[in-house]
């Protein structure tokens, strides 16, 4: 059966007509399905805006595009749900911005000179990249605005500029923030409430078609990693214990058992009752509104293993849900609580200067960035900064494929270049550029949802019109804007994508394999044997621990297969070929999951020598996805007993078998 699905899931590749552009390209291409962020889109109306219309009012244009030009790289950075990391998202890039334009304006005119300042930056800017998200917007912000100081003339005296780009930057944060004594922690609260939510959809899905179920399922575990990184990572700020961060915590550390359960009843292959779902959206509208008065709970009688587990998962959910004051030192982090944030930015430092990735990326980007500006210094090419933002934007290994991105920055400033001719061409200089950004900065939030492309095409203008306000060069603007962003995009392809081989030669394998070895290692976890109660008890909380680490490596490989599937071939067709081995490993260990329930709810534990057959069947798995470039399907039968708990598991691994025989 297993097999069956997987089969099914690798043989449906859309057929494309022979003057159709590439499937990879239209991945990038496609819009993505989100609601319109409303709130967003004003607050970068305002934010853009109002700096221009300060700016028009004291007879100093100039200053206001330097704020508003600050403003968007608020609004750009303003992507995470609880406060006080907007805080961390906004504030920290500014600081780093600030400390760019210094820089940039200091060595503007300087030729060489500024050559070597911002290709020495660049390095910097893609090493602290590797370190986070607000690493990675500070690095970005702190080479934009390098290249935006060192290629554009800046107000005098020399910190005119960053003062009044970190104004901007301010200006947004402030809007952000007031909304916060209304809303105060109600972002975590609904983030707790999303993953109850997305665990009600997976339930009322378990039973039914596969492929729909393992969507949910993977929703589920994108929720729940939101989830915690919100909670711990605002825990690891607060002194002592909160007791709203607790509630919260206990809260959601009661959706494992519950999460753990699902794949079990999947697996009994019939619809769970309406009731079952219905009582977990309960729980998550309790959560979202904090009551605290505990309802009666009418579930139908449990009488399987797989219904027990989920009957008594679901009842102490709802015990824990609605208790008002759980004991603070009761309560497991389950992932481990985050250590103290000086001592997680020095691990940082220290691991990004000892890792080679980061070292290449920061070369890479380096070498980008000095070929661009060398190129500009030697060949004259008006307003040139605008190579080495393109070659930024590109290369920023946040964003998805190098390669097509590169394509899609070229054709969203192509676009957004249009719609600048237009507003440059039939709109007067002046007051008629408030509205007009006003316009424009409500669509960035908007189309950066969709897309990278629509994200440039609605970025490209604003970056126009403001940059028209500092060197006044009007329609004339446009045509060396579109050659210039070809001549970025040129370089990053050749210096930054063709040169370098890991760009374009897939190592996806190695981390599904690695992936593929800790699953082995959650079989035996999950079926060792305890000496004593408290040795059970140790054993499942690491259980759990490491459970919950494997399906956020799983969510990893998932995305960086989704990532890699947008490169143009042999990576794309690569990854495509390897796509139902991520399905095939997520079922494993759904099925193992689903089996350790079934054990600790009544039904015959497995025999030791079966669980280390699966462990090495798993093992000799992992070897196959390394040695192997292509996979050659063969046929492959279950190895194990048809009625045994881990029956379902043998199912999924003779389906992932069948997949990876090495090519031949």
């Amino acid at each position: 059966m297993s097999t069956e699905r997987t089969e099914h899931i690798s043989s449906r590749r859309p057929r494309h007509h022979p003057l159709a552009p590439p499937a990879w390209l239209l991945q990038g291409l496609k819009p993505t399905t989100a609601p319109v962020p409303w709130a967003a889109a004003a607050r970068a109306a305002v934010a853009l805006s109002v700096p221009l219309a300060v700016g028009f009012a004291l007879n100093e244009p100039e200053y206001g595009a330097l704020a508003s030009m600050g403003a968007l790289s608020g609004v750009i950075g303003d992507t995470a749900d609880a406060y006080r990391m907007r805080v961390l998202n906004i504030a920290v890039p500014q600081f780093f911005g600030a400390v760019g334009v210094t820089l940039g304006t200091l060595v503007y005119g300087h030729g060489w000179v500024a050559v070597g300042v911002l290709t020495l930056i660049a390095l910097v800017s893609g090493m602290i990249s590797s370190i986070g998200t607000v690493a990675s917007v500070s690095g970005l912000l702190l080479l934009l605005n390098a290249v935006v100081g060192a290629g554009l003339p800046m107000p005098q005296p020399w910190w005119t500029a960053p003062l009044l780009l970190g104004a901007g930057g301010l200006f947004v944060l402030g809007l952000t923030l007031l909304g916060w004594p209304l809303r105060g922690r109600r972002p975590e609260r609904a983030a707790v409430a999303a993953a109850y939510r997305a665990l009600a959809d997976t339930l009322e899905a378990a039973g039914g078609p596969g492929d729909l179920y393992d969507e949910r399922r993977r929703r589920v575990t994108q929720e729940l990693n939101q989830a915690y990184d919100l909670i711990l990572g605002r825990r690891a700020r607060v002194h002592g214990r909160s007791q709203s961060l607790v509630r919260m915590l206990s809260q959601l550390n009661v959706v494992i058992p519950l999460v753990e359960a699902a794949p079990a009843a999947h697996l009994r292959g019939r619809p769970l009752p309406p009731e079952i779902p219905a009582a977990v959206r309960e729980l998550a509208t309790a959560v979202e509104e904090g009551r605290t008065e505990a309802p009666v709970l009418d579930l139908p009688e449990a009488r399987t293993p797989a219904e027990r587990a989920l009957d008594a998962a679901l009842r102490h959910a709802a015990t824990i849900v609605h208790l008002a004051e759980p004991d603070p030192y009761n309560v497991d982090d389950r992932l481990g609580r985050p250590a103290a944030l000086r001592v997680r930015a020095r691990r940082a430092v220290r691991d990004m200067m000892m890792s080679g990735t980061s070292w290449r990326y920061g070369l890479r980007l380096a070498l980008c960035v000095g070929l661009a500006q060398s190129l500009v210094s030697v060949v004259e090419i008006e307003r040139s900064y605008w190579v080495a933002l393109t070659v930024t934007f590109v290369l920023k290994p946040d964003f998805g494929s190098v390669f097509s991105r590169a394509l899609l920055r070229a054709l969203g400033t192509a676009i957004g270049l249009v719609v600048a001719a237009a507003v440059l061409a039939e709109v007067p200089r002046g007051w008629w550029d408030v509205p007009v950004m006003m316009v424009l900065g409500a669509l960035i939030p908007v189309f950066s949802a969709k897309g990278y492309a629509f994200q440039t095409a609605a970025i490209t203008p604003v970056i126009l019109l403001l940059s028209d306000l500092l060197n006044h060069q009007g329609f004339d603007l446009i045509r060396p804007r579109l050659l210039d962003s070809l001549i970025g995009c040129a370089i990053t392809l050749i210096a930054g994508y063709l040169l370098w081989p890991e760009s374009w030669h897939t190592r996806i394998g190695d981390r599904l394999a690695d992936t593929v070895d800790d699953a082995a290692r959650d079989v035996e976890r999950a079926f060792a044997p305890a000496a004593d109660d408290a040795a059970l008890a140790a054993a499942r909380t690491g259980r759990l621990q490491a459970r919950r680490r494997l399906y956020r490596d799983l969510s990893g490989v998932r995305s960086e297969f989704q990532r890699a599937l947008t490169e143009p071939p042999p990576t794309g067709t690569r990854a495509a070929a390897w796509w139902p081995l991520v399905v095939a490993v997520e079922r494993i260990v759904d099925a193992v999951t689903a089996a350790r329930v079934r054990v600790n709810h009544g039904a015959p534990p497995p025999a030791a020598e079966e669980v280390a057959g699966i462990a090495r069947q798993l093992r000799e798995l992992a070897v196959r996805v390394r040695s192997s470039t292509v996979p050659v399907r063969v046929e492959g039968e279950p190895a194990g007993e048809e009625s045994g708990v881990l029956a379902p598991v043998h199912q999924e691994l003779a389906a992932a078998r069948a997949i990876t025989q090495p090519e031949r």
